[in-house]
């Protein structure tokens, strides 16, 4: 006995799978019951719970401008000496280490870890506990760069209509 194959089988390879050009039939979203999560609570009630607490839609930006700042703690610093030596992003000078942190690929010098050796590094960042370290074992860190926090100016608190009256009597008395 034969059994008839699915029209769906049957057009496997087929881009539009029996609807003729796929410009013009089947391919609206609408075939497709939606875009994205629409139409979930339509079709069965057990979905529905999964998808109370997920948040709708896009959210926030991605700034294209931004630069990602690869960081290296003090300790990851104190064990790759003896490899920067080899590879020529640190020298040995007398009473301690000369660093260039930039050379071996990092950004910013971040604090964890203990440092006993006199290390003269050279950074972009670094971290206020980073250079209080390093300055306790008797070396120094090098900021290149520096980030600049802008204040926020606090705005101004709207006069009174009678704190306003006030003031300008006292202005016109002197």
């Amino acid at each position: 006995m034969r059994f008839k194959k699915k029209k769906s089988m049957k057009q496997r390879a087929s881009t539009y799978h029996g609807w003729g050009r796929g410009q013009a039939h089947h391919k609206g979203a609408g075939n497709r019951g939606g875009r994205g999560r629409a139409g979930t609570g339509k079709r069965a009630d057990a979905k529905k719970p999964s998808f109370w607490k997920v948040p709708t839609g896009k959210i926030g930006f991605t700034s294209k401008s931004r630069k990602k700042i690869s960081v290296i703690n003090l300790e990851e610093v104190k064990a790759n000496i003896a490899l920067w030596l080899e590879k020529g992003f640190a020298s040995k000078i007398s009473g301690g280490y000369q660093i260039e942190v930039k050379k071996a690929g990092y950004d910013k010098l971040l604090g964890a870890g203990e440092v006993k050796e006199k290390l003269f590094i050279t950074t972009d960042f670094a971290s206020k506990n980073a250079v209080e370290k390093v300055k306790a074992a008797g070396g120094e860190v090098k900021v290149l760069k520096s980030i600049i926090k802008k204040e926020k100016k606090k705005a101004e608190k709207p006069k009174k209509a009678a704190e306003a009256d006030e003031s300008e009597d006292k202005s016109a008395d002197e």
